[in-house]
């Protein structure tokens, strides 16, 4: 018999990366538009930077809410659902005809986000073996990564070269494509959602260590935010490449993105916690080096590379780690921290943006991501710790710990 580690994955994996890949492209996209939706719009830099933290937004307060909404719906039916909400939302944006309204569009469409990957997590870590779900995990988010490899550079171009509103046509296309593969991959073995009892899940995420594990996944990826949303500009202006040379340059982040979101999944597989710590030291550091690297074009490149390497290196062990801590609360605790995601999108964004207007400008966002991702690996260490002190009381000595 074939050990669970030289099995295939199953196909339905590949599917949600599909939904992945679409949700992934109109997230990170508006970075390498930011120049052209400022100047049509009539807005500054830090206001388009606000496209980013209202879609973030929209993620985190959205996400626990939808997921408790479709608790007892058809998983499947519910991953359909979110991918038209999706693609609704992309075409609204496409014909917005003012900053507030495309704003608007943008947080309709990151309703779905949040859902999506929290139900997504629990459906692929459902289709394998115990020792194949971060490898599950990252699969699924491999979509994502993708999306930033091919998606984002794409998208900047369409922008570039025939407006940014072209770049939301081809993203509505692609949800359309989506909804199709998921209702042809994903089985109806694993679509039947779980009734969610409002009150023992909240009581489940409310245990500290999931709270904890919350806050280190909004820490670490503002670090990755406060950077990668001014990743237009900083290239221009501090490393003096041209506008066209962005979406080539994209292609290096998002190789990095696929590259290490891999290795963070197969890392969390052997040990989790060491993963964690791992990855995030991994990210403080290239985000510090970073400083000394903008005005050369091609230690710049080089670490933009490693940027995506190391930022998406975390994503497996931190969602697993949720996932692991929550027990009995998988769904809810899986939105919430795609939730946590894209709040540190959003807080990144926003202290970039004051950085940025009012601080020492773009040059000063690396060393203030490092520090942000600093105070992410400081709360992981302390969580470590604080279970591995829980796990050596005596049974009983802390009746209300659920580690």
């Amino acid at each position: 018999m074939a050990s669970s580690t030289s099995r295939p994955m199953p196909l339905a994996l590949y599917a949600l990366a599909a939904g992945a890949f679409g949700i992934g492209t109109t997230e990170f996209v508006i970075m390498g538009l930011l120049i052209q939706v400022a100047a049509d719009l009539k807005v500054g830099i830090a206001t388009a930077g606000l496209l980013i933290s209202g879609y973030a937004l929209g993620v985190f307060v959205g996400a626990p809410i939808l997921t408790v909404a479709t608790s007892r719906l058809p998983r499947k039916a519910v991953l359909l659902g979110l991918m038209a909400i999706f693609t609704l939302g992309n075409l609204c944006c496409a014909i917005a005809p003012s900053y507030t309204v495309l704003l608007l569009a943008r947080v309709v469409t990151s309703l779905a986000h949040g859902t999506f990957f929290g139900v997504g997590s629990v459906v692929a870590t459902s289709l394998v073996a115990a020792d194949r779900r971060a490898s599950a995990i990252s699969i699924m988010f491999t979509g994502l990564t993708i999306a930033t490899l091919l998606g984002v550079p794409a998208g900047a171009w369409l922008g570039l070269h025939f407006g940014w509103r072209s770049t939301f046509w081809a993203v509505a296309a692609i949800g359309v494509v989506a909804m199709l593969v998921i209702a042809a991959l994903v089985p109806a073995g694993h679509e039947h959602g779980e009734r969610i009892a409002v009150r023992d899940e909240l009581r489940a995420i409310g245990n500290p260590s999931v709270l904890l594990g919350l806050l280190m996944t909004v820490l670490g990826f503002a670090g990755v935010f406060t950077v990668f949303t001014y990743i237009q500009p900083i290239l221009t202006e501090l490393t003096g490449f041209a506008q066209g040379a962005v979406s080539p340059i994209l292609l290096m982040f998002g190789g990095g993105l696929i590259a290490g979101n891999l290795l963070g999944g197969k890392l969390a597989d052997r040990d989790l916690a060491r993963a964690l710590l791992l990855t995030l030291v991994a990210l403080a550091v290239v985000l510090g080096v970073m400083t000394f690297t903008l005005h050369s074009k091609v230690l710049a490149v080089l670490f933009i590379g490693l940027l995506g390497i190391t930022g998406f290196a975390t994503v497996p062990p931190l969602q697993l780690w949720v996932l692991h801590k929550a027990k009995d609360a998988k769904s809810l605790a899986s939105s919430l921290n795609i939730g946590a995601f894209n709040l540190g999108n959003a807080l990144g964004a926003w202290l970039g943006g004051v950085v940025v207007a009012h601080g020492p400008g773009l040059s000063a966002l690396t060393w203030v991501a490092a520090a942000i991702t600093l105070l992410g690996l400081l709360v992981a260490i302390y969580s470590r710790q604080r279970d591995t002190g829980l796990q050596r009381l005596p049974a009983g000595a802390c009746p209300s710990a659920n580690t």
